[in-house]
């Protein structure tokens, strides 16, 4: 058997990737992409819960320096930010786009050719950010964009809240996976995502991305080339659930799972109308988060210094 090529897509023959595309579309109808399951056509332009259609929406796309340091590099991750979302998120602090659909429409040969033109800015990757919704619409154009010759790894930007059967078409497919592991507690979570059951249906999803994936493997430049990185943002009065969202991944995952452990939070879009959520978090409420991080056994990821 000959040498694995990364990104790990260009191991996949054609006939497969057209079988892959075919299984994925069947998805939206009744749609079925994402745990919500909403059941409606989005083939014929009903829609749910993500409030989309067929039609994929892009808000931006560019070269990020904001994103983890392996992900970065020198010239930094391609981004493609797509529009509206599986959660409703009461504090997300890209709401326009999320929330409100800021965005434009983008026909399946044109995404393609915004992930060339990425590439030939020189990213590291294709970061495709909060993709969840339009996964046959990407495997789609992205069967167009490795003819044209799209060579860079995949990055899968998600709240975590995926279905793993949806994962399952994205085996192969993607070299990095870059999923929220954001509460541990279901109440909380529909509370405040609208994200029925989101703890078990989180950690399906990441056992599976971890199935695929592996631990993050860096080259030579300390880029990375394929595995799991998992982000994590501390909320006010601990919300989040840090130290059973750590326990998971260290007992469950693998101890040397990268985590970004973000203190970024601030009250933005909703958040005001919610008392837990109408402040940012203090240094003691980090500090514990870090502690939790510790004292599970994981090692390592990167951590806010100056809050």
């Amino acid at each position: 058997m000959g040498k694995l090529k990364y990104p790990r897509y260009l191991n996949i023959k054609e006939e497969e990737f057209d079988r892959r595309i075919e299984k994925a579309y069947k998805l939206l109808s009744p749609c079925e992409v994402c745990p919500h399951k909403c059941k409606v056509n989005r083939l014929e332009g009903e829609r749910g819960f993500c409030r989309s259609g067929e039609e994929v929406i892009v808000s931006s796309y560019n070269a990020h320096f904001g994103e983890e340091p392996p992900l970065v590099g020198n010239f930094g991750s391609g981004t493609i930010f797509f529009t509206n979302c599986n959660l409703k998120c009461v504090y997300c602090q890209n709401y326009p786009i999320s929330q409100l659909g800021n965005g434009n429409k983008v026909i399946l040969p044109d995404l393609a050719k915004i992930m060339l033109a990425l590439q030939k800015r020189r990213c590291h990757n294709i970061n495709l950010v909060t993709p969840t919704h339009f996964v046959p619409q990407i495997l789609n154009s992205l069967k167009l964009a490795i003819k044209m010759g799209l060579h860079i790894p995949i990055v899968y930007n998600t709240s975590g809240y995926d279905s793993v059967n949806t994962l399952n078409l994205l085996d192969g497919v993607v070299d990095i996976y870059l999923p929220d592991a954001r509460y541990a507690d279901n109440e909380i979570a529909r509370k405040y995502s609208s994200a029925p059951d989101y703890f078990e249906i989180m950690k399906k999803a990441l056992k599976e991305m971890y199935h695929q994936v592996g631990d993050l493997a860096l080259d030579k430049a300390g880029v990375a080339r394929s595995g799991l990185i998992v982000r994590h943002l501390v909320l006010p009065e601990g919300l989040s659930g840090t130290r059973k969202i750590m326990q998971f991944i260290a007992r469950e995952i693998s101890p040397h799972t990268y985590i970004s452990l973000m203190a970024q939070y601030f009250p933005a879009y909703q958040a005001g109308q919610f008392p837990s959520l109408s402040r940012r978090i203090n240094r003691e409420e980090y500090r514990e988060a870090l502690q939790a991080f510790k004292e599970e056994g994981l090692e390592d990821g990167w951590f806010q210094k100056d809050i």
